[in-house]
């Protein structure tokens, strides 16, 4: 607590005015300081971190009973590295012609290309083809990208050799 320390005294006879000095104690003022630290530390909440749910589908006992996908109802992006990503309409087995177009991350990239696809074919489905090479955030972005563009039918598949090959060539490798 605060305590009061009297110097002077009589000296000579004279009666002098003492002078006292005051000696304030910081401990208990600094324990309260580091006891509401503590409290507010404790009572916060920390940033939660945000997921995103993804329904995956049920394997089928039978590999027979799973429907094929029609060529005209698919879009397939293709991520290659360096955060490059490509896209084409349609399936590629290797032997038609695959326009494959390389696209960026931006608004006017890859999510007008699966924006305009969606609008026009509600059945749709966006294949997203990982390469060996692409990197995590690349998957991450891209489902991102479904989310933003609310497309309802995706899925995420391993890349092909027929697909691997054109990636190759357009230099996406």
């Amino acid at each position: 607590m605060a305590e009061i320390q009297q110097k002077g005294g009589d000296e000579g006879g004279k009666k002098r005015a003492k002078k006292m000095s005051t000696r304030i104690d910081m401990t208990p003022m600094v324990d309260l300081g580091f006891l509401l630290l503590t409290f507010f530390v404790m009572t916060t909440t920390l940033a939660k971190p945000q997921t995103m749910e993804i329904n995956m589908p049920v394997k089928p006992k039978n590999p027979d009973e799973q429907l094929q996908l029609k060529a005209s109802n698919a879009f397939t992006i293709l991520l290659g590295d360096n955060d490059k990503v490509f896209y084409y309409k349609g399936l590629n087995d290797g032997s038609a012609k695959v326009d494959l177009i390389e696209s960026d991350w931006s608004k006017n990239g890859i999510r007008k290309a699966v924006l305009e696809s969606t609008q026009g074919n509600k059945d749709l489905v966006v294949l997203i083809k990982p390469d060996e090479t692409s990197t995590y955030k690349n998957v991450v972005d891209v489902l991102d990208e479904m989310t933003i563009t609310n497309t309802k039918k995706y899925a995420i598949v391993p890349m092909d050799n027929a697909d691997a090959t054109l990636l190759t060539e357009k230099g996406g490798r």
